[in-house]
C-alpha cells in the first residue's frame, strides 16, 4: 500500500513536470510565430552586451575631459566627441547600463506595490477597493510626469535614487487598475472557494491562487513599461531632474547637446536613437508576450 502511494506521489509530480515544461514549449512557439517580438529580443540582447560589457568595449573614459572637443563621427571617434572632448560612443555604452537599472527598478517599484493594491482591492471589495481605487484614480488625474517632478521636489536634491523612485511611483496606478480587474474576475471561480471553504489563510489564496492566475498581464505589462519608465527617466534628466554630470545618462547627454544641434548634431543623435531602439524594443518584445501569453491565441 505505501509503495503503490509513494508511486502515485511520483507520478503526479512527474505529470506536474511535464505539464510546466509543455506549457513553456507552448509559449516559446508562440513567441516565436511574432517577427516583431525577435527583433525586439535581438536589440534587448545587444542592449544587455553593451551594458555588461561597457568596460571592455568601451575604447575611452566616458567622463573623461580631453582636448579633442567636438570632434566629428569618424577615426578615431566612431561617433564623434562632445564640447568637453568626451568619446560619445563609449558615453553610450555605459548609459546603456543606467538606464537599464532605471527602467527595471522603476517597473519593480510599480509592479510590487500596485499589483498589492490590486490584490487587496479586487480581492476584498467593498469599501476597501472603494478607498483604494480613490488613491489610484487621484495618482491618474495628475499626468505621470508632472507626478514625478513634484516626487522629485519633495524628496530634495534631483538624484538617480530620486529619479526610479518618482518614476516608480507615477506607474504604481497601472498595476493597481490591472490587477483589481483580473482578480475581480479570477476570485470567483470554483478554486478560490475551495481554498476559501478549506479554511485557507487570506494570504496564501492571494499569492497561491489569485496572483499566478493574474500575473500574465502584469509581465506584459511590465515589458512594454520598462520602456516607458526610460522614457521618462530620460526626459526627467534631460530637464535636470534626474542624473547629474558627469554621467553618461542618455537623457542627460540629449540635454548637453541641445546647444549644439545645428552643427554638432551627432552630441544628441547617438543617445537620441539608444532611446528610440530601446524603447522600440521593448514595445515589440511586449507585443509579442501579449500574443504568446494570451490563451485566445491557442488554436
Amino acid at each position: 500500500m505505501v509503495q503503490a502511494r509513494t508511486l502515485n506521489v511520483d507520478r503526479q509530480e512527474e505529470l506536474a513536470a511535464y505539464k510546466g515544461e509543455a506549457r513553456w514549449r507552448i509559449f516559446w512557439r508562440r513567441l516565436r510565430r511574432s517577427k516583431g517580438a525577435l527583433v525586439g529580443i535581438f536589440i534587448l540582447t545587444l542592449l544587455l552586451i553593451a551594458a555588461i560589457g561597457a568596460p571592455l568595449l568601451a575604447p575611452y573614459n566616458p567622463i573623461k575631459i580631453t582636448d579633442d572637443a567636438l570632434f566629428s563621427p569618424g577615426f578615431p571617434y566612431l561617433m564623434g566627441t562632445d564640447q568637453y572632448g568626451r568619446d560619445i560612443f563609449s558615453r553610450i555604452l555605459h548609459g546603456a547600463r543606467i538606464s537599464l537599472i532605471i527602467g527595471l527598478i522603476s517597473v519593480g517599484i510599480a509592479a510590487a506595490f500596485g499589483v498589492l493594491i490590486g490584490l487587496i482591492a479586487g480581492y476584498y471589495g467593498k469599501w476597501v477597493d472603494a478607498t483604494l481605487m480613490w488613491v489610484v484614480n487621484v495618482m491618474l488625474a495628475v499626468p505621470g510626469i508632472l507626478l514625478a517632478l513634484a516626487i522629485i521636489t519633495i524628496r530634495g536634491e534631483p538624484s538617480l535614487a530620486n529619479l526610479m523612485i518618482a518614476v516608480g511611483i507615477s506607474g504604481i496606478p497601472t498595476y493597481a487598475r490591472l490587477v483589481r480587474g483580473s482578480v475581480l474576475a479570477a476570485k470567483e471561480n470554483l478554486y478560490v472557494e475551495a481554498a476559501r471553504a478549506s479554511g485557507a489563510p487570506t494570504r496564501m489564496i492571494l499569492f497561491r491562487h489569485l496572483l499566478p492566475n493574474v500575473i500574465a498581464p502584469v509581465i506584459v505589462a511590465a515589458t512594454l513599461g520598462t520602456g516607458t519608465a526610460i522614457l521618462a527617466a530620460a526626459s526627467l534628466s534631460f530637464l535636470g531632474l534626474g542624473s547629474q554630470p558627469p554621467s553618461p545618462e542618455w537623457g542627460r547627454m540629449l540635454s548637453e547637446g541641445r546647444g549644439y544641434l545645428r552643427d554638432q548634431w551627432w552630441i544628441s543623435t547617438g543617445p537620441g536613437l539608444a532611446i528610440m531602439l530601446t524603447v522600440l524594443a521593448m514595445n515589440l518584445l511586449g507585443d509579442g508576450l501579449r500574443d504568446a501569453l494570451d490563451p485566445r491565441q491557442a488554436r
